[in-house]
């Protein structure tokens, strides 16, 4: 049904109106991870087709936060700018040098391979030193040797950190950029249209086409050079803006206009919605409801999966790495250290595919909300409208309007399942060097009598092993039952234990927290078993510098293991903004102010008082004058009494009271008559009397 939309409202409403819902969701190219069915309808947006994605994601171009301190260069015999100067250089040197050899590198990745190999002790960097110019080609030698090492799960590792940093942002920063690119792009098409000087009649008709297209691009259903699609949808703008008015919406300022087309655009968006769901219209409108519910599920099986596979990947290597360190004839014919940089390559890709899933959960859940919402908003229209030809439009306007914002949610979920999966999908290739140094024969051989468990049965195994406070004094320990909060603790080192890890050199086993957490300098630490715990709170801080020097040697572990306030020119740029998980760079610097008052004593200024002679001389000829002179007043004849004066009284009025007043029933009043008293005619005096009196039942 194609409804009329009777009487129309003004053209330019009075006063500006705030836009509902702004920018619609688009397409770009297909997406490389494709679950069949409905998710295979979905687009990807590449960095080709979505250019601003990497300013907005990673800065890319830039070293962002992964530059390395202008100290390392002769900064005390230059100013800052040529120091920053020289490390692009050397960062640009690097780069090259690995194009030559065929490898592709990102400044970003070479900004951080230069500061983790000047942060690793064997390679002989003094960070408080200045780096010559022997140094300086010792340091581009050694960062283009590890760049061109193809068998380095630690390589890997670093490169899958860049690349979740430089291609990962938070859901709002994501769609606000998201509806920037969009708007980017229809500017030139808005700006047509808002700029058009049109007047004679060929000049109007190109206008309006125009209109149509930018309504059909913004609204994003359906492509503007489909001549179905064009009808449908010149028809459903005549019926709120016939091309008569293009006359009125010419005489608009530039913003009205704009505001006017995006409005204009909701209103076509919403009327083509409920013409589809009412089955008269809905031509190139795609399902997305049933689409996203399709895909949501595809895409989150798939992601889970990945995380289960690398999980138990991860335990095999836990349980490897366990047993080598229970008995240390063993690291002599394996290579525990290339175990450790594997367990640290799927531990990472394992943290990272937790946070795409619960993005993704989170799409699930806003998904599942928008559709009842929709629901809601058609039965209400569909209730509004019925079987009328003709329907006001207060009262169907803000119902399209409402419709085009959800529809527009719907379009942004959509894109943004998309790019989580391609971004599960791009992280894949990190792994490769798993298959090539441990395949499956090799891992058999290696866990022939090994029981592998997981981080669940790890944490059983010590549930009931606690901490006692009695044997702390000046440590504090926290438990479920005592603390707030409790599950919201941002644990350090990811939640691993820490002694563990400082003791083994680098194998990483889950803490426990029911064991108790340390709270130690404000931070909080967690313990795989009681007696590791009570080891490290004997001393605390050994253990902590021990780690950090295990994290210059692998400089994976600084983002792995959250050690950026320790190494805090490395905080990635997806990560500063994260302000609930606190990565925050300690301040070197801030500013400060104080604020007293102008007079701490009662002001006692003299206002009078005036210190230019020419004024002073002034106001004395001002006096003398004053006393020469006489105020005279005379009052004749015809002014005498000229003033009327009057008064206003409030004159006095009866007032009454009421009292209670007598009231009677109606009863028949006596008439009794009597006659003879007078005498007669007769010696004898005859009284007559007569009753008149009437019954009472004839009252």
């Amino acid at each position: 049904m194609v409804i009329t939309l009777l009487p129309r409202e003004p053209s330019c409403p009075e006063g500006p109106r705030k836009d509902p819902g702004e920018e619609s969701g688009r397409r770009g190219s297909s997406s490389p991870f494709r679950p069949r069915s409905a998710h295979s309808r979905l687009r990807a947006l590449d960095p080709e087709v979505y250019p601003a994605r990497k300013r907005a994601w990673g800065r890319g171009q830039s070293l962002g936060r992964w530059s390395i301190p202008s100290s390392l260069v002769e900064a005390e015999l230059m100013p800052p700018t040529q120091a920053e100067s020289v490390i692009k250089n050397i960062i640009r040197e690097i780069g090259q040098e690995c194009a030559a050899h065929g490898e592709i590198v990102s400044e970003t990745l070479v900004a951080f391979m230069v500061k983790a190999v000047v942060l690793d002790p064997s390679n002989g960097f003094n960070t408080d030193r200045t780096l010559v110019k022997g140094d300086v080609q010792k340091l581009v030698k050694l960062c283009v040797t590890r760049l061109l090492d193809s068998k380095n799960a630690s390589l890997d590792t670093i490169k899958m950190q860049v690349y979740f940093d430089m291609n990962y942002t938070s859901r709002e920063e994501f769609l606000e950029e998201h509806h920037r690119v969009i708007e980017s792009r229809l500017s030139s098409v808005s700006r047509e249209i808002t700029d058009s000087r049109a007047c004679v009649r060929e000049e109007l008709e190109s206008l309006y086409r125009k209109i149509v297209s930018y309504v059909l691009l913004r609204s994003g259903l359906g492509s503007p050079t489909d001549i179905k699609i064009v009808r449908e949808a010149t028809a459903a703008l005549q019926s709120v803006f016939p091309q008569a008015e293009l006359g009125t919406f010419l005489t608009l300022s530039k913003k009205d206009r704009e505001r006017q087309l995006k409005e204009l655009t909701m209103i076509v968006t919403g009327i083509r919605l409920f013409n589809r769901d009412c089955g008269k219209g809905g031509e190139g409108i795609d399902d997305l409801p049933a689409i996203l519910q399709e895909a949501i599920p595809a895409t989150t099986q798939h992601v889970d999966s990945q995380l289960q596979v690398v999980q138990d990947q991860a335990y095999r290597y836990t349980a490897i790495l366990e047993k080598v360190a229970e008995n240390p004839l063993l690291s002599q014919e394996l290579q525990p250290y290339m175990l450790k940089e594997a367990l640290y390559n799927v531990r990472q890709y394992e943290f990272f595919l937790q946070i795409i899933l619960s993005d993704i959960i989170t799409c699930a859940q806003e998904v599942e909300m928008m559709i009842k919402q929709l629901g809601a908003q058609l039965e209400q229209l569909q209730f509004t409208v019925k079987s009328k030809t003709a329907v006001p439009t207060s009262q169907v306007f803000p119902i399209f309007i409402a419709l085009s914002n959800l529809w527009t949610s719907f379009q942004d979920e959509a894109v943004l399942i998309s790019i989580l999966s391609n971004l599960s999908t791009h992280l894949e290739p990190f792994l490769g060097t798993h298959e090539l140094f441990f395949p499956e024969k090799v891992m058999q051989a290696l866990l022939d009598g090994v029981p592998v468990k997981t981080d669940a049965c790890r944490m059983k195994e010590h549930m009931e092993e606690r901490v006692n406070l009695a044997d702390f004094r000046k440590l504090e320990w926290l438990f479920p039952e005592t603390t707030a909060n409790f599950d919201k603790l941002l644990i350090q080192y990811r939640g691993f234990c820490a002694y563990t890890f400082a003791t083994t050199d680098g194998l990483l086993l889950p803490g426990n927290p029911a064991i108790g957490i340390l709270k130690h300098k404000e931070k909080y630490y967690t313990f795989n078993t009681r007696d590791a715990a009570y080891s490290f709170a004997e001393n605390p801080e050994n253990y902590i510098d021990k780690i950090r020097e295990k994290a210059k040697k692998n400089a994976e572990l600084i983002q792995l293991l959250e050690l950026h306030q320790q190494f805090e020119t490395l905080i990635p740029n997806s990560q500063m903004k994260e302000v609930d998980k606190h990565y925050i760079k300690p301040i070197a610097k801030c500013e400060s102010s104080t604020q007293t008052d102008t007079h701490l004593l009662p002001p006692t200024i003299v206002r009078s008082y005036e210190w230019n002679e020419w004024e002073l001389r002034r106001k004395a000829i001002k006096l003398a004058n004053l006393r020469r002179k006489v105020t005279h007043s005379v009052q004749t004849d015809l002014s005498h009494m000229r003033r009327e004066n009057c008064s206003q009284v409030y004159p006095s009025k009866d007032a009454s009271t009421q009292s209670m007043r007598e009231a009677s029933s109606q009863v028949p009043r006596p008439q009794i008559y009597v006659a003879g008293f007078r005498g007669g005619h007769t010696k004898t005096t005859c009284e007559i009397k007569v009753n008149l009196t009437r019954a009472i039942d004839e009252t």
